[in-house]
C-alpha cells in the first residue's frame, strides 16, 4: 500500500519573530519546564524580511496567530488561527497557510500546529505592525481580532532599561532572542481565543528558516 504525503516547496524566510504569552519574563517553557501557569496563551507577529516559497515572493509579507492550551504546550489539543495579511496576495496567504499547517517542513512549523491541532478558518485583515529589534519595541494592531503592545524590561527600581538575552544554540524557532516585556495584548479571535495579558513574556528574533530544516540566526 503507497501512503501519500504532502509535496514539499523549495522555501526560505528571513523573519522578525514576535513572540507574546500568558508566562511570566523569560517563560519556563523556552528551558523545558512547566508554564508558570497552569495553560499556555500567545500571540505570534511574524515579518518577513526577505524570502520565497517556490517561485512566490514572501518579501514584507506580515502574519499573525493567535494560541490556546488547556494546560502545557507539549501536551497538545491546542487551538490556534492564522490571521494573514489583506495587503498579502491569494498566492502568498496560500503559502503562508501551507507552512503554518506544518505541511512544508521545519520543526517550527511542524510541532506548534501538531501541538494545536484545533485551528480555526484563517482571518484576513488590515496588519499594522511596528518594532524596532535593537530598543525591543513592538506595536502591534489588526482591528477587531489583536492588540499588542511591547517595551524593554525595566528595572522596578530606577526604571532604567534592562537587556536580557536567551541563547538556545540548539533552538528550533530561534538561536538568540532579545526579551521584552508584554505590556499589554489581547486577542478576540473566536473560540478559546478571547485573551487578555498585562506586563508578561515577550521575545524578539531575527532569524532565518529553510524548507531543510535548518535554523539560522539572521
Amino acid at each position: 500500500m503507497t501512503t501519500m504525503t504532502a509535496a514539499k516547496t523549495d522555501w526560505r524566510i528571513k523573519v522578525e519573530d514576535i513572540a507574546l504569552c500568558n508566562c511570566d519574563w523569560v517563560c519556563p517553557c523556552q528551558f523545558n519546564a512547566l508554564p508558570t501557569y497552569d495553560i499556555c496563551e500567545a500571540l505570534v507577529a511574524i515579518a518577513i524580511e526577505e524570502g520565497h516559497f517556490g517561485d512566490t515572493p514572501l518579501g514584507g509579507v506580515r502574519y499573525a496567530e493567535a494560541f490556546h492550551w488547556d494546560g502545557p504546550i507539549h501536551e497538545g489539543n491546542g487551538t490556534r488561527r492564522l490571521i494573514l495579511d489583506e495587503r498579502s496576495t491569494p498566492e502568498q496567504r496560500a503559502a503562508i497557510t501551507a507552512l503554518t499547517d506544518g505541511t512544508q517542513g521545519h520543526a517550527y512549523f511542524e510541532i506548534f500546529s501538531a501541538m494545536a491541532p484545533n485551528a480555526l478558518d484563517p482571518i484576513v485583515a488590515r496588519i499594522e505592525l511596528d518594532y524596532d529589534h535593537d530598543r525591543r519595541r513592538v506595536r502591534l494592531h489588526i482591528p477587531e481580532v489583536a492588540e499588542g503592545h511591547v517595551d524593554p524590561i525595566r528595572n522596578p527600581v530606577t526604571g532604567e532599561e534592562t537587556r536580557a538575552r536567551i541563547d538556545l544554540p540548539e533552538g528550533f524557532e530561534y538561536r538568540l532572542a532579545e526579551q521584552a516585556n508584554a505590556v499589554s495584548w489581547r486577542t478576540t479571535a473566536g473560540e478559546k481565543l478571547e485573551m487578555a495579558r498585562e506586563n508578561a513574556y515577550a521575545h524578539m528574533a531575527r532569524v532565518e528558516w529553510r524548507s531543510d530544516g535548518s535554523v539560522r540566526q539572521a
